[in-house]
Order: structure tokens, then C-alpha cells, then sequence
């Protein structure tokens, strides 16, 4: 039986719930602006005998919450492991970043593929199981999985891309290849977060990185569709408890009111789109997520901590004039860079938290809850583990 959950702060946040401050995660906080990530990537001999290996991702996902009050922790793990069960041949080659060795290239690979069997994603799944236990209730265990449409670019370019021509011409020439790369993706996402939450994962994020670069029209038939499937197919409680989902379309901002409608509890927002604009545009339909520009990282603590509160009263203090509450999630809007000063994500997270609870002063709260909160409407319970 997982132990109770002592922080339940960002579920309540991702469920538009009364919160005592606006809880803070980082997109990639395990990672190699970590001295310790480097140590352990270092013992496990490569990143894929790191993420293979559910010891190591529980060591690595803990590291940055034994230095830093983050509000949550997210599994230790690449997006591109389900294409790499599909068969596609998943290796990461220093300083080139991912490669396929059989991309999807004409009609028989296309027609070839099929939605892999999940015991070949054993190890993620026991790494899930294993983190859960090591947090031992701390904070809550956020699940992810590309998005299809980010999956399909890699399997079809091989790699990584600037320009996404070979997956762009099919999209334009062969639609009906990609549609169903796009088709059996969506099946295997679904599966595969699914998996995850049958594990242990608390809340789980679709990381749709490339739907900015599609043209208008094209995201919403190529990116949105096979996005909201996923949704939908997803289990939204386990064992009496809400599973939030969180959506992030990187450049996705001239598309928020068609993401926000899509199903998820969260959509996350990169750092072109102001926080006080999205939430007007959503409503009370989502909680928003973000969208610090990664970049401040390179300044000095006190920018640091300036343009944290810029971000904070961008959203506003979330309880409105009505007394019901919008969500945010304070994050990055975009994965934490490698050459990030680790000491300046401390000044980071000690601002957000401050600030924002500087913004909830005069709200009533109830020490006695979980993260010192009021109850919600659904009641104390609703997001709590």
C-alpha cells in the first residue's frame, strides 16, 4: 500500500482547487545540470543503461527533490521509448542526441507497424513502481509519453530535425501513411500512460514538442486529433483518486482555446504566450502550466527570482472575486537547460513560493489539511493519495 501523500499541492493545483502557494516542478529537473545526474549517468555507462534501469531512474528522479522544495516529481524516462518497442532500434550516440535505426520511411515500414506489446516497456513501469515507493508519499509521481504527432516525427526524420522535411512531405504527400503512424501512436500512448497509472503515476503530462511547427489546420488534423484520442482513452481515477492530465503543445499558443477544450485538466504554456491573456482565453475549463523562459536560468539570482514574480502576477492571485479558484502550476516553458547554475533553480523555487504565497494573503487556511489548505467543494480528498 503506497504511503499517504504529505504534499498534495500540485494535484490541487492541476484540479483548480484551493492551494496555500502555487506548487513548482521543473520540465527535465533530473538531468545534467545535476553534478549527481552525471555521477549516476556515469555508473550506469550510457542514457539508455540509465533509463533501462528502474534503480538507477528512481536514484536520478530523486536528486533534484533532495536539493530543491519541488511540488512534484516526474519519472525519469526518454519519450522515445514506445517507438523504440515498436522495433524502430532506439540509440543515443554522445553529443547527437537520439537516432532510430530503422526509420519509417515508404509504405511496407508504415504498414509494418504495429502497437508494441507493454511488457517491452517493462522496465518504465517498474521504475514507476520503484520511485513511488522511494517518495514514500512526499510529493506526487507525474507520468508522461510524447505526444503521436512528436513520436511520428522522430520515427520518420530518424532523429532529430531543424527543418522536419522528410515528415512534412509525407504529411503533404502520403497523409494517409501518416494517418496511420498517427493512428497506432494514439493506441500506443494510450496504453502506455495507462500502464503507468496502473503503476503508480498520480498525474501524467503528453508532451507534444513539435505540434508549434505544423501549419494552421495541419496541428489540429495532424497534432490535436490524435492528442485529444489519447485523452480520452485515458483512466481519470485510480482507487477513488483523480489522475490530472496535463497537455503541453510547444508553441501551441495560437491554438490554447482548441487545447484547452481538448479534454485534458492542464494545458501547459510556453513562454510566448502571456499567463494572464491564456488564463482569461481558458476560463475555468483548465488549470495553466508554466512558462518561465528556461533562459532566466543564466542570470543572476536576484533576475532569477525578479522574473519568477513577473511570471506570478502575470496569473494573478488564483482565487477569484467569486471565491472559486484557478490553477497554476509554476514551471519552464520549455526542458531545463544543461548548463543551468543549480544554485540559481534554488533561487527559483524560493521565489515562487514566497511570492505566491504573499499573493494568497488574507485567504483562509486550514492547518490542519494537507499543504495547510481550505477544502475544496469536492471535498479535502479529491486529489489526495
Amino acid at each position: 500500500m503506497p504511503a499517504a501523500l504529505r504534499n498534495d499541492t500540485f494535484l490541487r493545483a492541476c484540479l483548480r482547487q484551493p492551494t496555500s502557494y502555487t506548487p513548482l516542478w521543473l520540465m527535465r529537473q533530473a538531468g545534467r545540470y545535476l553534478p549527481e545526474y552525471r555521477a549516476t549517468r556515469a555508473r550506469a555507462g550510457s542514457f539508455m543503461g540509465l533509463a533501462t534501469d528502474p534503480g538507477y531512474a528512481t536514484e536520478v528522479t530523486l536528486q533534484p527533490l533532495e536539493r530543491y522544495a519541488l511540488d512534484a516529481a516526474i519519472l525519469f524516462s526518454d519519450i522515445l521509448t514506445v517507438p523504440d518497442a515498436m522495433g524502430l532500434g532506439l540509440s543515443f550516440a554522445e553529443g547527437e542526441g537520439p537516432r532510430f535505426a530503422h526509420p519509417l520511411r515508404d509504405e511496407a515500414a508504415v504498414a509494418a507497424l504495429q502497437v508494441p506489446d507493454m511488457q517491452r516497456l517493462r522496465y518504465v513501469f517498474d521504475a514507476v513502481t520503484s520511485i513511488r515507493r522511494a517518495l514514500d508519499g512526499r510529493v506526487p509521481l507525474i507520468g508522461f509519453s510524447g505526444s503521436p504527432w512528436t513520436l511520428a516525427c522522430y520515427m520518420v526524420e530518424g532523429a532529430g530535425s531543424d527543418d522536419y522535411r522528410l515528415v512534412k512531405s509525407m504529411l503533404y504527400a502520403r497523409p494517409d501513411l501518416l494517418h496511420r503512424i498517427l493512428d497506432i501512436n494514439a493506441q500506443a500512448v494510450a496504453a502506455y500512460l495507462n500502464a503507468q497509472i496502473d503503476a503508480g503515476a498520480q498525474a501524467v503530462m503528453v508532451f507534444d514538442s513539435w505540434g508549434g511547427v505544423l501549419a494552421d489546420g495541419a496541428f489540429q488534423r495532424f497534432s490535436l486529433a490524435y492528442t485529444r484520442r489519447v485523452v480520452a482513452a485515458l483512466q481519470r481515477e485510480k482507487e477513488g483518486q483523480r489522475i490530472p492530465v496535463i497537455v503541453f503543445t510547444k508553441g501551441g499558443g495560437p491554438w490554447l482555446d482548441e487545447i484547452a477544450g481538448g479534454g485534458a485538466d492542464v494545458v501547459g504554456l510556453d513562454w510566448t504566450m502571456g499567463l494572464g491573456r491564456a488564463r482569461a482565453a481558458v476560463g475555468s475549463r483548465v488549470a495553466l502550466q508554466g512558462n518561465l523562459d528556461p533562459n532566466v536560468l543564466f542570470a543572476p539570482p536576484e533576475a532569477v527570482a525578479r522574473e519568477a514574480v513577473a511570471v506570478l502576477d502575470a496569473f494573478g492571485p488564483p482565487q477569484r472575486a467569486d471565491g472559486t479558484w484557478d490553477g497554476h502550476v509554476f514551471n519552464l516553458g520549455h526542458g531545463i537547460s544543461q548548463h543551468t547554475p543549480p544554485e540559481h533553480v534554488a533561487a527559483l523555487v524560493e521565489a515562487v513560493h514566497a511570492h505566491s504565497r504573499r499573493q494568497r494573503a488574507g485567504v483562509q487556511v486550514d492547518p490542519a489539511l494537507p499543504g495547510n489548505l481550505i477544502p475544496s467543494r469536492d471535498g479535502p480528498g479529491a486529489a489526495r493519495s
